[in-house]
């Protein structure tokens, strides 16, 4: 059983499990593929709720296929409100426009990854989250707390064709958590943060794959993970994240039952993660394997003692994760994708 877990989110699961069908030459399904907003569909508390949506691709599509019911686009914002957006002066209407009649008031903001105009995202996220969901009525007292936010993929950087890293949705949201603080004062709030190193994705990924185990008929349960990824702080740090995870859910399974772990990155993700069946898990472990061919090099500098790391290692994290040098280092390092599965093989001795 395998699943592919990216923080991808500007395509529908479909698309991408076509890509991948035809990369690898065998047929992937769009139930094996979570992107970054994936385990939204378990997040019904939100599904019936005015919700403004930010990204790019599909992102209206995508939201009503999780389930959500009424959403708002940052273009429909705009259009709605169009003296919102003015850093562009091509876009300032030429005359003032009438008075916005009957537009919906915001009860919750999405966002799925970094949108193509940041300036204009940045700035109407910002005024709805001031106006507590309607930028008509313009700044008074600023709510705190504000709106609910609910935040995809945390990516700082990420490896595309160009030979050094580009700007993941994680700098976005380092943006928007910096205007919102310098504006207001204030830390801005996630209601939760999901994707990649977010243990509730892995948790996601792990009730994804029991379900492919139970469909091929397998009859014992499901002991270790193997999780493969090129990027030490997404996809290491979350691995290494989830195993913490594992370890301290069984041991509090043996004194008390399930708790929260301490170490879970997100202290509101585990309420909203309401598994169709026991979320009790057999799994024991989940192990990290580094391949070399995205991100991480060979050449990369990475300092051996904890103590080095701390001083030398720049955090790449999202702000809302605490800095754990351990937790950036593998339990393997391989060339590629193919050493690392049959490195799996050759552990589980198949």
């Amino acid at each position: 059983p395998v699943v592919f877990l990216t923080n991808a989110g500007n395509c529908l699961p479909s698309a991408k499990a076509r890509e991948l069908s035809e990369a690898l030459r065998l047929q992937v399904y769009p139930e094996q593929v979570v992107l970054a907003h994936s385990p939204l569909q378990l997040f019904s508390q939100f599904h019936r709720k005015c919700m403004l949506v930010a990204g790019q691709g599909p992102v209206e599509e995508n939201a009503r296929n999780l389930g959500f019911k009424h959403v708002v686009t940052i273009e429909a914002l705009r259009k709605a409100y169009p003296l919102l957006d003015m850093v562009d002066q091509s876009r300032r209407p030429k005359e003032l426009p009438p008075p916005t009649i009957g537009f919906p008031t915001i009860e919750g903001v999405i966002l799925f990854g970094e949108p193509v105009r940041w300036e204009t995202s940045l700035q109407l996220i910002t005024d709805v989250l001031l106006s507590n969901g309607n930028p008509e009525a313009g700044l008074q007292d600023v709510p705190y707390p504000h709106l609910p936010i609910i935040a995809c993929n945390m990516d700082l950087l990420w490896m595309a064709e160009a030979k050094m890293p580009r700007f993941g949705h994680g700098t976005f949201l380092l943006c928007l958590e910096n205007i919102y603080k310098k504006v207001t004062g204030r830390e801005l709030k996630y209601e939760a943060l999901i994707g990649k190193p977010s243990t509730v994705t892995y948790r996601y990924a792990e009730y994804l794959i029991k379900q492919q185990a139970e469909k091929q008929g397998w009859k014992a349960p499901i002991r270790r993970l193997y999780a493969v990824g090129d990027n030490p702080m997404s996809d290491v740090y979350g691995a290494n994240l989830y195993n913490n995870y594992l370890r301290s859910a069984q041991q509090n399974q043996v004194r008390a039952g399930v708790q929260r772990s301490p170490q879970a990155g997100n202290p509101h993700t585990e309420d909203y993660l309401k598994m169709k069946k026991d979320c009790s898990s057999s799994v024991e472990s989940c192990e990290s394997i580094l391949v070399c061919t995205g991100v991480y090099h060979h050449n990369d500098s990475v300092p051996s003692k904890a103590e080095q790391c701390t001083t030398e290692t720049v955090f790449h994290g999202h702000r809302d994760f605490c800095f754990d040098p351990s937790l950036l280092e593998a339990s393997y390092i391989v060339q590629d994708v193919n050493e690392a599965v049959q490195l799996a093989f050759k552990k589980e001795n198949w």
